[in-house]
């Protein structure tokens, strides 16, 4: 049985400032380890509830944080971008569920580091007129490879958030959101235990979770932060705009909608 599981690093214990989510300073480093100290739980749960294969897919930021060295050998990790199915690579690979680890609530909610896709250029992203944060996108193109996401592990906001989407799943509290920024965290030992024990419990789940698809066609309005952004991205053909800052795009499947939100994330350097 192949198990994917997606790592991001803001819903890790302890994490909770900008600063350990970006590369060139100790508090990052400190932090991409802990990230792979809660993969590695997460993998040993999973071995434990049965997996014979496991794929590790870094989904931060550039996808180079996980420390290669420390991963746990059982694991084939998947780093680097560009890739066309970014966060979810690995899905189309015949793996039987997902599991999301360290992920975070979306865009303007109260959670910690909460974010969809790209904190600078994007407020709000909705498919098929339903809000959704990075863990309910790339669910649902997992979902279009019948591939059911069967664990998750964040704030409470993140649980709050996606239990609608993926009610089968074993979703685990790791930190509780006082603020963007605060919070009350377990212990990262504390927090490997409890990812270890949920993990293993997911395994067990699988037949009773089900995909969450969304029908097409895709309809994706983004609501951009400014309107230079919104001006920016009209120049791909396919987006419509709507007012200063919303715009709008068709898409024949969640795949394409991904990669033209991830096309338009990269454009907005040209902003920063």
């Amino acid at each position: 049985m192949k198990i994917l599981i997606s790592v991001d690093i803001e819903g890790v214990a302890g994490v909770f400032h900008p600063e350990q989510t970006r590369a060139g300073n100790p508090e990052y480093e400190r932090a991409r380890r802990l990230m792979t100290a809660e993969a590695n739980a997460v993998i040993e749960g999973a071995l434990a509830g049965g997996a014979t294969e496991i794929l590790v897919n870094d989904s931060h930021g550039g996808f180079r944080n996980l420390l290669p060295d420390l991963l746990h050998p059982a694991a084939n990790a998947i780093l680097g971008k560009p890739r066309l199915l970014g966060m979810m690579s690995g899905v189309d690979h015949g793996v039987a569920g997902v599991m999301l680890v360290g992920y975070h609530g979306r865009s303007q909610s109260r959670g910690i580091l909460a974010h969809t896709i790209n904190s600078f250029a994007f407020a709000r992203v909705w498919l098929n007129d339903q809000e959704l944060g990075e863990a309910g996108i790339y669910g649902a193109l997992a979902g279009e490879f019948g591939v059911p996401v069967i664990f998750g592990s964040g704030d409470d906001v993140f649980v709050e958030e996606n239990q609608p989407l993926f009610p089968q799943a074993t979703l685990v509290t790791i930190k509780t959101a006082d603020g963007a920024n605060s919070g009350t965290s377990l212990s990262p030992q504390s927090a490997l235990a409890v990812l270890g024990d949920g993990a293993k419990a997911a395994i067990g789940k699988i037949p009773t979770c089900s995909p969450f698809v969304l029908p097409p066609t895709i309809t994706c309005k983004l609501q951009t932060t400014s309107p230079a952004l919104a001006d920016l991205f009209c120049q791909l053909p396919i987006i419509e705009r709507i007012d200063g800052v919303n715009l709008t795009f068709s898409a024949p499947s969640v795949q394409y909608a991904v990669r033209v939100l991830n096309s338009l994330s990269a454009m907005s350097f040209m902003l920063r």
